[in-house]
């Protein structure tokens, strides 16, 4: 097991590699911590949760809306919930951002940790203290920037995550390796998604490299001033189709990093779209789709990275070196149309 401290603005985040609920008690006291998850989770691992106070919730980004919050506000207030009340996150990005939202509200604010249960929220959704909830066609449109006391890496537990969430996840590894690291990106054209699945230390490698990149970004412009807004890269119009259509959350950023390596090659001289398109697809990504890009536009255009006639777009210069670039809003919905 080992243990790396990240220290933030207002707070230090303790990441644990190779260790899970186990571990937890020996941070948390289950008499005094609540744990969420949902029923895909709750029903893999029922045994990792006996002694434990535990919120199960439904699954799915459906649920991910202000509604759920008020449920499970309410049940902490039956439960006598208090201000050092922990609470512990069990599950995929929805749990991730709902919980850390939860423990930003409710109360002030209570401590709060992870153990992610998909590669999407082990490499993404858990670290980096974004926590937020969709209102209608709008992902993440509101949320906290708070950072959670811990996050616990149990690679275990994906031992029962279907292939399609292992796909899911990928598309933010190809994505670090876009903006980040081309030695990472390299790797991924080299192996492949059953080479990562059936090979554990690959994979434990892999998570934690993506981890450390993420948190780097993070821990230098935790409020997305600056260099973090790199890791929005594929989301401006990956975001937009996730709402629009039944896409799950990789596949929708995987198109969206296709267009934005076109717009690369248009707007900075990017030359290597082939290569990123190749490496989504070999891990089972959709690279293009057809939509309809003026229903999708006019969601787009309400994206967090707008500013008054103006989107901070991330693209590339070269494969492991990203770059955000500022395109008028009218220009970015001519070239979206004629993609």
């Amino acid at each position: 097991m080992e243990k790396r401290i990240f220290r933030f603005s207002a707070a230090s985040t303790e990441i644990h590699f190779g260790s899970g609920i186990s571990h937890l008690r020996k941070i948390a006291d289950p008499k005094f911590t609540v744990l969420i998850t949902d029923e895909n989770v709750y029903h893999a691992h029922t045994r990792r949760f006996r002694g434990w106070n535990t919120i199960v919730l439904k699954a799915g980004e459906a649920y991910k809306v202000q509604a759920t919050v008020d449920a499970v506000v309410e049940t902490l207030i039956e439960m006598e919930a208090d201000r050092k009340t922990i609470l512990v996150g069990v599950g995929g990005g929805v749990i991730t951002d709902i919980t850390g939202y939860v423990a930003s509200v409710y109360m002030r604010g209570l401590r709060f940790g992870f153990i992610p249960t998909s590669i999407l929220a082990m490499v993404d959704a858990a670290v980096g203290g974004k926590n937020g909830i969709d209102v209608g066609e709008y992902k993440n449109m509101v949320g906290t920037i708070r950072q959670p006391a811990f996050i616990l890496y149990d690679m275990t537990v994906l031992n029962s995550l279907p292939q399609v969430e292992w796909e899911n996840g990928f598309a933010e590894i190809i994505k670090h390796a876009c903006i980040k690291d081309a030695a990472m990106f390299n790797a991924l054209e080299a192996n492949t998604l059953k080479y990562y699945r059936s090979k554990r230390r690959a994979i434990e490698e892999l998570v934690q490299r993506n981890v450390l990149i993420k948190a780097k970004v993070v821990q230098k412009d935790e409020f997305e001033k600056g260099d973090r807004r790199l890791l929005n890269f594929g989301h401006t119009l990956g975001h937009a189709l996730e709402t629009q259509y039944e896409l799950l959350h990789g596949q929708a950023i995987s198109i969206g990093m296709t267009f934005a390596c076109h717009l690369s090659a248009k707007q900075c001289g990017f030359t290597q779209n082939q290569r990123v398109v190749n490496v989504l697809e070999k891990y089972n990504l959709p690279a293009y789709a057809s939509f309809n890009k003026q229903k999708v536009f006019d969601i787009l255009k309400m994206d967090k990275k707008r500013e008054r006639k103006e989107m901070n777009y991330v693209l590339l210069e070269k494969i492991g070196k990203g770059m955000v670039k500022t395109i008028s809003m009218n220009d970015l919905q001519k070239k979206l149309l004629l993609w």
